[in-house]
């Protein structure tokens, strides 16, 4: 025999989802289903406000949304009611729907429920616009209680966990993914408007590589071989280019074995594009162009808020070397930073270095590593990297020590990394190489040697600059969001 529960006491989540077991149970029994097939819809929440009108008769609406709250007033309750466009008010009295439709109201539904309503709209005497329901029908039983509605979903495991709690209860959460979305709509209507064509590459490499990173890897039954999924797209997308496709895209899901930070997940998802005829100086020039125009459009302004920072991507962005924003960004003396004094840099800044890390380039790019690179606020391009942390891009020809590249930090956060791409396969095959011995020595981020990429530019790469930039960071900046797991739907978590 079940406990009869006390009405003036709170129920607990486990006691809430029993009594709405039960709603279900005498739902049935009355022959009405608790998910029954949809009912038409002919607007949306939005749109019933748009349209509102003192002078006019309102036409009779039908529309659907999640119930997120109920006000019952003697013969009379208030729902507030959720859609893809926003929240409504509906109105229903008894004397409108009948005694037995407001009994089953009363009944039956619940906070969660998705509603179908119909009705006129009308304004009430606090100003809001309402629908005066003459007809409503349960459409989907919540099972569950949602979140508490004045704090929202608080609980941070459970909003990763059940993101679709997180959607419900707080609206910031859905605009930063609706913003998300956005992002990619102005990047593809960009890059379209300058003759790029979108392509698709495979996410199962026989070889890892693309860029140094630890790969996850997997086993084919059928070929009876190991994959890995992919780290980056970057060498499927140059062979497009030897192929004749000069101006060449993609968008979708990298993965790389590795920690997770508030700026790192395993799994996240990179923009990269490659064009021929072009350098690293152009490439600069036009994803500044980009930068500003997806901050004008998702954020209606240049000047972006991120933390304690205001981020201005209006003026034209700071374009430093290496070695110089070593000088600049970490005081330490030009004279310190020659191939014979940078161990006297190193041990002046008190950082640790892998005893591995032993050329002039590996030194170089530490110091700029752990004493530059979360200084650099505002939008800033450093360039000429050293050729040992660019085993794919292009030498300067007036120093051949070092490549053609770029990489753009905004808010301390690396944002992009692009390069004049190298098409030289003899330099390709010896760096390959070199990566390959680095792998057999224990480097598990170097390179694979990939003979087949090397074919590929025996075939030809035109001069060609190439570009990657990380979705989930970029709007974590343009939604002043402080962990990626934020604006990852579905971020990479511990199995329960």
């Amino acid at each position: 025999m079940k406990k009869e529960l006390d009405s003036t006491v709170p129920l607990s989540p486990s006691e809430e989802n029993q009594v709405r077991v039960d709603k279900v149970a005498a739902l049935e029994k009355e022959g009405t289903k608790a998910w029954p097939e949809y009912k038409p819809v002919n607007c949306t929440a939005k749109q019933v406000v748009a349209e509102f009108s003192e002078d006019k008769q309102s036409e009779r609406y039908e529309l659907a949304g999640r119930v997120l709250a109920i006000r019952k007033h003697g013969k009379s309750i208030f729902v507030i009611l959720q859609d893809l466009s926003g929240k409504i008010q509906a109105y229903i009295k008894q004397d409108a729907v009948g005694d037995a439709q407001f009994d089953h109201f009363n009944r039956f539904i619940d906070i969660g429920d998705i509603l179908w309503v119909s009705g006129p709209s009308f304004k009430t005497k606090m100003g809001e616009i309402t629908i005066k329901v003459d007809s409503f029908s349960l459409l989907s039983k919540c099972l569950h209680p949602l979140p508490e509605k004045f704090h929202g979903l608080t609980d941070v495991e459970t909003k990763y966990r059940q993101r679709y709690l997180d959607l419900i209860s707080n609206p910031e959460s859905k605009d930063r993914f609706k913003k998300r979305a956005q992002i990619i709509r102005v990047i593809r209507e960009f890059l379209n408007e300058h003759d790029f064509i979108e392509v698709e590459t495979p996410l199962l490499h026989p070889i890892a590589g693309g860029a140094a990173a630890k790969p996850f890897t997997t086993h084919h039954n059928a070929l009876d071989s190991e994959f890995y999924l992919r780290i980056a797209p970057e060498l499927y997308l140059k062979r497009l280019v030897v192929g004749g496709f000069e101006r060449v895209f993609e968008i979708g899901r990298n993965f790389r074995n590795e920690g997770i930070s508030t700026k790192h997940n395993p799994e996240f998802t990179m923009f990269e594009m490659y064009v021929a005829h072009q350098n690293y100086e152009w490439m600069m020039n036009f994803s500044e162009e980009l930068l500003k125009k997806i901050a004008k459009e998702v954020c209606d302004s240049t000047m972006i808020t991120y933390g304690d920072h205001q981020l201005d991507f209006e003026k034209s962005f700071e374009r430093i070397s290496m070695h110089d924003a070593v000088v600049k960004y970490a005081d330490v003396d030009p004279s310190d930073l020659t191939p014979q004094t940078i161990d006297t840099a190193i041990q002046k800044s008190g950082i640790k270095i892998d005893p591995k890390k032993s050329s002039y380039g590996e030194k170089l790019f530490e110091l700029f590593d752990q004493l530059v690179e979360s200084k650099l606020i505002q939008p800033t391009f450093i360039t000429h990297f050293p050729i040992e942390v660019s085993p794919l891009a292009k030498r300067d020809p007036e120093n051949p020590d070092f490549v053609l590249r770029f990489e753009m930090f905004v808010a301390g956060m690396e944002l992009s990394n692009a390069f004049n791409e190298l098409n030289d396969p003899f330099d390709q095959a010896e760096r390959f190489k070199q990566q390959s011995d680095a792998k057999d020595a224990g480097d598990e981020e170097a390179h694979h040697y990939d003979a087949d990429y090397v074919l590929a530019l025996e075939h030809a790469l035109p001069p060609t600059v190439g570009f990657g930039m990380g979705i989930d960071r970029l709007t974590m900046l343009l939604t002043n969001t402080q962990s990626i797991k934020d604006v990852i739907l579905f971020p990479t978590l511990k199995k329960r």
